[in-house]
C-alpha cells in the first residue's frame, strides 16, 4: 500500500526520486516501487525535485555547432568569453538556456575564495540567471548594481537583480538608489554627488566582473514597455540611429553612444569601453541581434552568452 508522504520527509523523498530518475535512470514505475508510493506520487516527487532545484541540469555532450559559433564570435570580435547554447526553433526568444549558462558563469566567480566585486545590470535574462543559482553562502564577495532600482514614482523596478542575488548568496550589496533616468543633467550631477551614490559608482568602477543584459531600442523595447521611456522617446532614439541599450545607455550599431536625448539623463554607472576585466553580456532573440552587434562593435562587452540562432544572425550581419 502506498505510504503517505509527510511534510517533514517530502524533500528527502523528492531528492531520492530525482536521483533515481535523472542519475540512476529508473522509470517512474520503478521509482514508485522502490519508494513504496503510487506512480502519480513518484511523478510529483520528480517534479518537486526540479522545482526545488534539488536537481540541476548540465548538458555534457559538446554540440559542435554551438562550439563552432562560440569560437567564431571570439575570433571575430576579440572576446575573452563566448558561450552559445542550443536554440529552440519554435521559441526563438526562449531565455532558459542562456539563463542556465549565465548562472554557471556567475558561479565560477562566486566560488572564488578571493573576494570579488561583482557588478550587475538588470532585466529579464539576468533575473532568470539569478533564479538558477543555488542558495549558497558567499560572504566574501560584494555585489553592486550598475543601474537605478526605482521607477519615477519611487516604486522598485520589477527586474531588480542585485538584491535578489544577494539574498541567494548571502553577501553584501549596494543597490543604486536612483531612478534609471532623472529629469535633467543638472539634477543628475547633484544626485551623483550624494555619498551613497558616489560610493556605489566607485564600486562599479572597481568591479572584477560585470554581468549585463542587452536591450533593443524601439517602441516595443523593454525600456518603453516597462515605462522608463515613452513611445515618443523610443521613436526619437530609433530615428537617431539607436539600436541597443545597456543599463540605460543607448548606442548605435557601431557601439557609439547616441549624443544627448536620454543619455544626458541616465543615472547608471558609465559603460567601460574595452575593459580588461570581464564584461559579459547576455541576450537572445531576433530583436536583439543589432543591439548585440553594436555592443560587440563598440567593445562595450568582452564576453557574450547567447543561443545558436542569435549567434549565427550576428555573424551574418557582421560580414
Amino acid at each position: 500500500m502506498a505510504r503517505q508522504i509527510g511534510e517533514a520527509t517530502r524533500l528527502d523523498d523528492a531528492a531520492r526520486a530525482g536521483w533515481l530518475y535523472y542519475v540512476a535512470g529508473n522509470t517512474q514505475d520503478e521509482i514508485a516501487q522502490k519508494l513504496g508510493v503510487s506512480r502519480q506520487s513518484a511523478q510529483r516527487l520528480v517534479s518537486l525535485a526540479v522545482s526545488e532545484r534539488l536537481v540541476k541540469f548540465r548538458l555534457d555532450h559538446p554540440i559542435a555547432q554551438c562550439l563552432e559559433l562560440g569560437a567564431r564570435l571570439r575570433a571575430r570580435f576579440g572576446l575573452q568569453h563566448a558561450e552559445v547554447v542550443p536554440s529552440d526553433p519554435d521559441a526563438p526568444d526562449l531565455i532558459a538556456g542562456v539563463a542556465i549558462e549565465g548562472a554557471q558563469e556567475m558561479l565560477t566567480h562566486l566560488d572564488s575564495d578571493t573576494p570579488k566585486i561583482i557588478a550587475l545590470g538588470t532585466g529579464r535574462v539576468l533575473r532568470a540567471c539569478v533564479e538558477q543559482l543555488p542558495r549558497l553562502p558567499r560572504p566574501q564577495h560584494h555585489l553592486v548594481s550598475l543601474v537605478g532600482n526605482m521607477m519615477t514614482d519611487g516604486s522598485a523596478t520589477a527586474f531588480n537583480v542585485v538584491e535578489r542575488m544577494a539574498d541567494r548568496v548571502g553577501t553584501r550589496h549596494n543597490p543604486m538608489p536612483l531612478t534609471v533616468l532623472v529629469r535633467n543633467p543638472e539634477e543628475l550631477a547633484v544626485l551623483h554627488a550624494l555619498e551613497p551614490v558616489a560610493n556605489t559608482l566607485a564600486l562599479c568602477a572597481r568591479a572584477d566582473v560585470t554581468f549585463v543584459g542587452i536591450g533593443h531600442v524601439d517602441p516595443r523595447a523593454p525600456m518603453a514597455v516597462d515605462g522608463f521611456i515613452t513611445g515618443a522617446e523610443a521613436e526619437e532614439l530609433t530615428a537617431s540611429g539607436a539600436v541597443g541599450e545597456i543599463v540605460g545607455w543607448v548606442y548605435d550599431v557601431q557601439g557609439a553612444l547616441i549624443p544627448h536625448l536620454t543619455n544626458d539623463r541616465v543615472s547608471s554607472a558609465p559603460l567601460k569601453v574595452g575593459s580588461d576585466m570581464p564584461v559579459i553580456g547576455m541576450a537572445v532573440g531576433p530583436a536583439k541581434v543589432k543591439a548585440i552587434l553594436g555592443a560587440l562593435n563598440g567593445r562595450l562587452i568582452n564576453g557574450l552568452i547567447t543561443d545558436e540562432a542569435t549567434a549565427q544572425a550576428i555573424l551574418d550581419l557582421a560580414r
